[in-house]
């Protein structure tokens, strides 16, 4: 089948192919089986709690070849999956059930679509690898993620967020079309573009990828951004300009100090801060500003407070003094360097001071400085939140009970404050499928461990820690006043279990609020046989 809007993607660059721009003569997908022995490498990802035994890994390179391996799996009657960077927190795509893995990892190019007048990315590309090119040749960026692997296919549809998501808003804000192999109800694989003009008949696909996250409707094969505003049919003009330079602070403070009344005033300032219309508004003199609390067990050793500011702000420097003061205030024990690893960011005593970077440099520095993200060995459990209004006393009193046991040497366990709100918050709740666009910070809550006899403890103890902290809601972060649910590209299987979500409401709802049923339709347009399925997919109406 030829692709729907063939007259507007046709010769999009040299450095990107759409399916009738592919040569005649291309080689097929690779097919590598369970005895080949490039087959370990491939049935996993970064967490090793989810190892695969599919019958074999395809990998493409090319939107001809996904229709191709997708047309030949549904022929088959297989399960299908897909794999981009590997960093899907649950076992969505490597389980039992799946028979085939499509590899998206070798579809990673980037380059200037003139008749979009928007910037092409490839659904396998990496989020360091995409920054690095656009800012390189053309002075652009887009406001995603922070660790520099995670693959675009999976991060954009779930609607990603990064370092400046308060100034630009969400990764998908920038979306202007999605490619996406698609399996109709004869059978038959297709591939569509969707963008979002309103005109456009596939426009209901756009919008289901601006926030339902992947593995959902079809196989996303290329992305096409263009920010809302942009002016002008030059590359440079199409994506926002970051910051030239950026301020980054990293502050720390010893646990054996930290008193259960300052752990508690920290963590309140830290919230009341970012609820605060002043702060958080769009527009705000803080817009630029991404900072991070990290609320790491005691057996680590600190807890920490690590910031980026936009350094070209009128008055950064006081800015963000101003900023550490409020969160610090009534805090009466003295910080110090970042010396030990937290969660993703490895020891930064050079920045207890301030310091200006470069913008790219930075973006290397954050994405770059673990080596949990390239440990062959790592195990992790994750959860998470959004909120609207401060975090309670009586959740922030459950949160310091669980982190500062002793009787545990968990110490890469932890939760994460970070900064959302200002551009994220101008957006409504219904005009991307990603529904959180009231809050002002989100959580994360993880544990990391290396050794398989130690997964029972970490998941218990995270299992226990979040459903304590929510335990007036069901043990779960519900859409009211405070809380705003949960975040699909953390994806947590307990949402969908009674044992573990006791407040009655639903995993979708949790994830999309009253945007789920919207995605059901498009399910049903779009995929009407449920090909492209996992434990928290959108399902059939």
């Amino acid at each position: 089948m030829t692709n729907e809007h063939e007259d507007q993607v046709r010769g999009g660059g040299p450095r990107g192919r759409t399916p009738e721009d592919a040569p005649a003569a291309e080689f097929s997908a690779a097919t590598i089986g369970a005895v080949d022995p490039r087959y370990g490498d491939l049935v996993r990802g970064m967490n090793q709690r989810w190892v695969g035994r599919p019958e074999f890994v395809r990998v493409v390179d090319s939107t001809r070849q996904v229709q191709t391996v997708v047309q030949e799996a549904v022929r088959a009657g297989k399960k299908l999956t897909v794999r981009g960077g590997g960093h899907c927190y649950e076992n969505f795509v490597f389980n039992a059930e799946t028979q085939i893995v499509l590899d998206m990892s070798e579809m990673t190019s980037v380059y200037y679509d003139d008749r979009f007048s928007a910037f092409a990315v490839e659904a396998g590309a990496t989020l360091l690898d995409v920054y690095e090119r656009l800012y390189k040749v053309w002075g652009v960026t887009l406001p995603g993620g922070m660790c520099y692997s995670v693959g675009v296919g999976g991060h954009v549809s779930g609607g990603g967020w990064g370092m400046l998501a308060r100034r630009d808003g969400l990764i998908i804000d920038h979306l202007y079309a999605v490619e996406v192999v698609v399996v109709d109800d004869h059978g038959t694989a297709r591939t569509v573009v969707a963008t979002r003009e309103e005109s456009d008949p596939n426009r209901e696909l756009w919008w289901a990828h601006t926030g339902a996250g992947g593995g959902n409707f079809g196989v996303i094969t290329r992305y096409w951004f263009r920010s809302p505003r942009a002016t002008g049919r030059r590359p440079e003009q199409a994506l926002i300009k970051p910051p030239s330079e950026v301020l980054i602070s990293a502050i720390a403070w010893p646990w054996e100090d930290v008193t259960k009344e300052a752990f508690i005033r920290l963590t309140r300032n830290y919230s009341a801060w970012h609820t605060a219309d002043e702060n958080s508004e769009p527009g705000s003199a803080y817009s630029g500003l991404m900072s991070s609390l990290l609320l790491n067990h005691k057996s680590n050793g600190q807890i920490a407070l690590v910031s980026q500011m936009d350094a070209t702000t009128p008055n950064a420097e006081k800015l963000l003094e101003a900023y550490i003061a409020a969160v610090t205030e009534g805090v009466d024990i003295e910080h110090q360097p970042v010396t030990n690893t937290m969660g993703e960011h490895k020891p930064m005593p050079e920045y207890h001071k301030p310091q200006r970077l470069p913008w790219l440099q930075a973006t290397r520095f954050f994405g770059t400085t673990t080596n949990f993200l390239v440990d062959p060995t790592l195990r992790a459990d994750y959860k998470s939140a959004y909120n609207k209004k401060n975090v309670t006393d009586t959740q922030i009193e459950a949160m310091y009970e669980h982190l500062a046991h002793t009787d545990l040497e968990i110490p890469h366990a932890m939760v994460q404050f970070s900064s959302f709100g200002c551009a994220v918050n101008s957006v409504k709740p219904g005009d991307t499928a990603s529904v959180h666009r009231d809050s002002r910070f989100k959580l994360l809550y993880q544990t990391y461990w290396n050794n398989p006899a130690d997964d029972d403890v970490n998941i218990s103890w995270l299992r226990s820690f979040y459903e304590d902290v929510y335990q007036k809601t069901g043990g779960v972060p519900v859409l009211d006043e405070t809380t705003d649910g949960c975040y699909i590209n953390y994806a947590d299987i307990d949402l969908n279990d009674p044992k573990h979500n006791t407040s009655g409401v639903p995993w979708h709802t949790l994830y999309f609020g009253d945007n789920y049923s919207r995605m059901q339709q498009v399910k049903a347009k779009y995929d009407p046989g449920n090909h492209f399925n996992h434990g928290q997919s959108v399902r059939l109406p």
